[in-house]
């Protein structure tokens, strides 16, 4: 994937860049197969296979002159996990379900059931793996409902990823609100969940695709109180405007961070489903 920043370009110098690429590419023994163009920033993320990386730039060079800030190696199943959620119009240009160019910011979620060690203890084995399996199949449940993909299974809770920081927020008040209403059912054996999230464009300062929204939404979710969900300060200016209740917790010095980070926390108790 190579990384172009600082664009001063409007999506039909983008598309004409592209189909440009598409012109050039067999000379370079490249194939340019699709791109996420971010107006806003002014950032174009370009998936391409190519034998090496100055065989993809060289091919830039040729067909626009637009050479590219960064390339990195990606593996085709993390790119679908992130970023295929977006329809492709034809000529690769990525866009989302309203046909508005997708940018490629996704915002990432993680769970994490509190208490699972002595919960196994308390229970034994065969009966905490049953409480997981519940814990496991309400998780899933929210998040897909809410178009989001569950990346992977962290042992006691889940990693994923949404397309937009409200469909996020919205999983995590329902997972929540599902747990609760778990708890009173089930008062012997509650299950509490804390839950953290970050956003992000694909490629930041370092090597890996959503490498450090990863790893900011992790170490947020870790900060977590029991029952809470914690978003950083990105997400909560994704969602201006939203009808969601947030509250500063100020800044947090987390692991792995070299600055403090601002966290919020969402109010789940009386938050209103989102509209069908």
């Amino acid at each position: 994937m190579d990384i172009h920043t600082g664009l001063d370009a409007t999506a039909d110098d983008v598309q004409a860049a592209h189909l440009s690429d598409l012109e050039a590419q067999e000379k370079f023994g490249v194939r340019y197969l699709r791109y996420w163009f971010n107006p806003g920033a002014g950032t174009v993320c370009c998936l391409v296979d190519a034998p090496h990386p100055e065989a993809a730039q060289n091919c830039h060079l040729e067909a626009h002159g637009l050479a590219a800030d960064k390339i990195i190696q990606v593996e085709d199943e993390i790119v679908e996990a992130f970023l295929g959620d977006s329809a492709d119009a034809g000529t690769g240009r990525m866009v989302d379900r309203t046909g508005k160019p997708d940018g490629g910011l996704r915002t990432v979620l993680f769970t994490d059931m509190a208490g699972s060690t002595s919960m196994t203890q308390r229970l034994g084995d065969a009966e905490a793996m049953k409480v997981m399996r519940a814990h496991d199949g309400l998780v899933r449940r929210e998040i897909e409902a809410r178009r989001g993909r569950v990346i992977k299974h962290t042992g006691d809770g889940h990693m994923a990823v949404f397309s937009t920081a409200s469909a996020a927020i919205h999983a995590a008040i329902a997972i929540q609100k599902a747990f609760h209403g778990h708890n009173e059912r089930v008062p012997d054996r509650p299950i509490s969940v804390r839950i953290g999230m970050s956003a992000g464009e694909p490629v930041d300062e370092g090597q890996d695709l959503f490498g450090a929204t990863v790893q900011l939404a992790r170490r947020v979710c870790d900060a977590a109180s029991e029952g809470a969900i914690y978003v950083s300060n990105v997400v909560c200016e994704l969602c201006l405007g939203k009808d969601f209740t947030f509250s500063s917790l100020g800044e947090m010095q987390l692991k792995g961070f070299a600055e403090p980070v601002r966290v919020h926390e969402v109010a789940w108790s009386s938050a209103k489903p989102p509209a069908a």
